[in-house]
């Protein structure tokens, strides 16, 4: 198995995790206030609903997605995690501070956050089956299975390099901001999910209406 090809489906997985998005806002903001862990525990989270979305693609579990009321249930249930966790991150900003005796969330919080974030976005759902999906149909015409199983196992590495990447530059940016710039990468990472909120719960009320 070529190296190049493995580091393909690397960057692979590193294309697809590095798009702005609700769950790299969450990172961002989580790393700032709490630190690292915190940050990571977030991506992790996210990975968990990946690898989720990877097995039923694989295994073909995905149809059911072409169901409008399903549809519209996670357009809808999606806007409202997106919406809470923004209100609740921009609340929170009264906990931010320089020190290191800060507020912190549990780490078990924050990968839950991660995990519902990502579980819940229809985006994350059918960019899975998109490009994912292709990528599955195209590697089973010419690979063995285990030869699938090394390069989804590549695209996964990918997903994890950019976690640990986020996680590093959203903790290590706090040193380098003072108090008033600290707020306000809060405040915009926190209205950045609202409006990822009011985007999927617009969707869905064209869905439910259409």
């Amino acid at each position: 198995m070529e190296f190049s090809l493995m580091a393909s489906y690397i960057f692979l997985g590193l294309s697809l995790a590095a798009p702005i998005g609700p769950v790299n806002s969450a990172q961002i903001d989580k790393g700032i206030k709490n630190g690292f862990f915190h940050a990571w525990m977030v991506g992790i989270g996210a990975m968990i609903a990946d690898g989720i979305f990877m097995l039923l693609v694989y295994l073909g579990l995905l149809q059911f997605l072409n169901i409008t009321l399903v549809q519209v249930f996670l357009w809808l249930f999606g806007a409202f995690v997106l919406i809470y966790t923004g209100i609740e991150g921009i609340q929170s900003i009264n906990r931010i501070t320089l020190n290191d005796s800060r507020y912190k969330d549990s780490l078990f919080a924050c990968l839950f956050s991660g995990f519902m974030l990502s579980i819940t976005s229809p985006l994350s759902i059918l960019f899975w089956l998109g490009i994912y999906g292709s990528v599955l149909a195209k590697t089973t015409e010419t690979a063995a299975p285990d030869q699938i199983f090394v390069y989804s196992a590549m695209i996964f590495l990918g997903l994890a390099l950019w976690d640990i990447f986020m996680a590093a530059l959203a903790s290590g940016l706090k040193p380098l901001l003072n108090m008033r710039t600290l707020i306000m990468i809060s405040v915009l990472s926190g209205l950045s999910l609202i409006g990822f909120g009011i985007y999927f719960g617009t969707q869905g009320i064209q869905a439910l209406l259409s």
